[in-house]
């Protein structure tokens, strides 16, 4: 059942793209951990499976290059750790600090569907972003930057990943405490 986070008639104002900006660059320090910690463990699980001894000698010889299996892992604990915390309280530890949150226009939260829209148009837009800066080499700037632009910036008060997922980021009011 979602989470009513205020009255359906109460609209609250979108926010600012420098908040929206500020709580993607905390949220990304947090991401890192999470990566971090996610390819431990998996490190840990392949590594028993495969036999310590083998899996030392296959990383001597270069042979653990490209795990496809590893990026399947590590994109789906990235949506785990966005997707709770947008369902949970429509806010990560980055939204929170900048006093934001995601939530349907009626002032409840998102559900998981929504944040799988939201998630992967966001993925999407920064794998094309990625990979044109990949092959443009000294162009990058000019092609990740207006992508990311893009992908957060509001145009009537709505980016991309808000359009995809039929949500909205919205400013906290400071006299509105959390429920």
């Amino acid at each position: 059942m979602p989470r009513r986070f205020h009255t359906a008639e109460e609209l609250l104002p979108p926010a600012a793209f420098i908040k929206r900006l500020m709580a993607v660059i905390y949220d990304s320090l947090i991401s890192i951990a999470v990566l971090l910690v996610t390819t431990w463990m998996y490190t840990l699980v392949e590594g028993w499976v495969t036999g310590w001894d083998q899996y030392e000698a296959m990383a001597e010889a270069g042979t653990l290059k490209a795990d496809p299996l590893l990026t399947f892992v590590l994109f789906l604990a990235l949506y785990l750790f966005f997707g709770y915390f947008w369902t949970k309280n429509g806010q990560t530890l980055g939204m929170q600090v900048w006093r934001i949150r995601i939530e349907n226009l009626d002032g409840t939260s998102v559900s998981w569907t929504q944040a799988l829209k939201r998630y992967v148009a966001a993925a999407a837009i920064l794998f094309v972003a990625l990979l044109g800066a990949y092959y443009l080499n000294a162009a990058t700037l000019f092609v990740t930057i207006p992508a990311i632009l893009a992908l957060f910036y509001p145009i009537n008060g709505l980016s991309l990943t808000d359009r995809a997922s039929g949500s909205i980021v919205a400013t906290i009011p400071k006299e509105t405490k959390k429920k």
